[in-house]
């Protein structure tokens, strides 16, 4: 096996680990779900629906498969054939996986990826305490 057929390989393997994360994520987030998971940024708050809490553990699982799909195209495309077309697809296939990512983390987070996290009130954190 030469170069060119380990990374072809790496890249498959990757392409699969990432088709694998979100339909393991669909299937397990069914149960979670169900049992009331509650993420524990909205501890204190009022619990989630189910239908809620499966879009945000579903939309955890997808974050991370676009992720391991993103990584395989990377290994694939620089190092197996970089030259200007196959990178330009690459470019593009990066940026419509990232808006995705961005877009499910505002779904699931309720910010954008680069706001820091809000902290809760002195009042609403002696809300939660009593």
């Amino acid at each position: 096996m030469d170069f060119q057929h380990i990374i072809e390989a790496v890249g498959r393997y990757m392409d699969f680990a990432g088709v694998a994360v979100m339909v393991i994520g669909a299937l397990v987030s069914i149960p979670m779900a169900l049992r009331g998971y509650q993420p524990k940024r909205a501890s204190g708050l009022a619990p989630f629906s189910p239908y809620r809490s499966y879009r945000q553990l579903l939309g955890r699982s997808i974050l991370l498969g676009l992720e391991l799909l993103v990584a395989a195209d990377i290994i694939r495309t620089v190092a197996v054939t970089p030259t200007f077309e196959s990178v330009g697809v690459l470019a593009i296939i990066v940026l419509i996986r990232t808006f995705l990512s961005f877009s499910l983390e505002l779904e699931i987070t309720g910010r954008w990826p680069w706001q820091k996290e809000q902290k809760p009130d002195a009042g609403e954190r002696l809300r939660s305490n009593s």
